[in-house]
């Protein structure tokens, strides 16, 4: 595999390199790419491996691939830009632009509520057939309709799927456009970032084949406790809302999911978290004021999730380093893990802006491909 991986790494992080490479040679990588950014500069650049099952196609320079729960820091950066300019507010009941989700014991949840994971709504009570996550309207309308699995704002639990529909659905009412449009508009194309939350047709020539396990992965279905069915909602109502079955297809590439589906390559994930390292503003783009990133970074979650049953740690759409996972050895770090191992975060006090996207389903909690990567990183700092 060694052949296989290209790019640029400045002599200073060989180390970084070599564990990038050693990730194929050891921790069986199939396809990947890694960027960092220290203090606004670029200093290693590598991808490698190949983009599909049949190892045909190797990983190329503008290789993009599904990198899931990157999105949420994507989506929460556009929602923090629109409570910047007021279009939004942190703390106003979501009934003012939704009335329709006033009902059922949600009157009081708010857009903080809903970006630190404590709205009570990580999954869908009615169940929905396959590929219904493709509707956004019909997702929308079923998280306005139902009552929280409990009272929000007293505990928090992973918004695995149904974080980007609600912060999505707010981001449109506030301002008519879709999330994805205006992560587009606003932050992608400033920052000249190789990221997307629904891929347009014309790149999806160039997207990697996401390895989902063969067979799948298992649901837990038809219990009678209340809150593992929750947990099994969350990951698999509709079927496919995680991407089981779809994450491959032109639908599933065109749509928006702003928790789950975004695109892009590793470069494109440094280069957002290189503005954010550095106050929010990078090269004269500013995606975010150092206030509104301070204000977005505060702790506001924090304990066992009662989804994933694992500590957690969260500020407002980003995860905070934490002992049991933790992004670097400094307080400050924040960013977000997605399934399959792929993670972009920044260390704004080590300068540090982190962006590593794979097309394999590793270990979901403790991966050791991005762990190898991070831990050269610092050892070479």
């Amino acid at each position: 595999m060694k052949h296989l991986v290209d790019g640029f790494c400045d002599d200073a992080f060989a180390p970084v390199r070599d564990a990038f490479a050693g990730n194929f040679a050891e921790r069986g990588e199939p396809g990947a790419a890694f960027a960092l950014s220290l203090h606004g500069r670029v200093v290693v650049d590598l991808w490698g491996g190949w983009a599909d099952r049949a190892q045909t196609r190797p990983w190329a320079q503008d290789t993009i691939v599904n990198f899931f729960s990157v999105s949420k820091a994507l989506s929460a950066i556009v929602a923090m830009r629109l409570v910047e300019r007021g279009a939004l507010h942190l703390d106003a009941p979501v009934r003012a632009l939704w009335p329709e989700f006033a009902q059922a014991g949600k009157e009081m949840v708010t857009l903080r509520h809903m970006l630190s994971h404590q709205a009570g709504l990580p999954a869908l009570r009615e169940v929905l057939p396959d590929g219904a996550m493709l509707d956004w309207n019909r997702m929308t309308a079923a998280l306005a309709a139902q009552a929280p699995w409990w009272q929000p704002g007293t505990a928090h639990g992973y918004h695995v799927n149904t974080y980007g529909f609600l912060v999505g659905e707010m981001v449109r009412r506030a301002v008519g456009k879709t999330l994805g449009t205006m992560l587009r508009d606003e932050i992608a194309r400033p920052l000249g970032a190789d990221v997307f939350i629904g891929l347009p047709e014309a790149e999806h020539g160039r997207v990697a084949e996401f390895l989902w396990p063969e067979g799948g992965l298992k649901p837990l279905l038809g219990t009678d406790d209340a809150m593992a069915e929750m947990r099994a909602k969350a990951y698999w109502n509709p079927p496919g809302i995680s991407g089981a079955g779809w994450v491959n297809s032109r639908a599933w590439r065109l749509a928006e999911i702003p928790s789950t589906n975004g695109h892009g390559n590793a470069r494109g994930v440094a280069r957002v978290y290189a503005a954010l390292a550095n106050h929010g503003t990078i090269d004269g783009v500013q995606i975010l004021s150092n206030e509104t990133l301070r204000l977005a970074t505060q702790e506001q979650s924090n304990g066992t999730d009662l989804v994933t049953q694992r500590p957690s740690r969260f500020a407002l759409g980003f995860q905070l380093t934490q002992v049991e996972r933790p992004l670097g050895p400094n307080a400050g770090a924040f960013g977000h893990f997605g399934a399959g191992g792929s993670l972009g975060f920044c260390d704004p006090e080590a300068g540090v802006a982190f962006g590593y996207v794979t097309n394999d389903m590793g270990p979901r909690w403790q991966n050791p491909r991005n762990r190898a990567l991070i831990d050269a990183v610092y050892a070479c700092l």
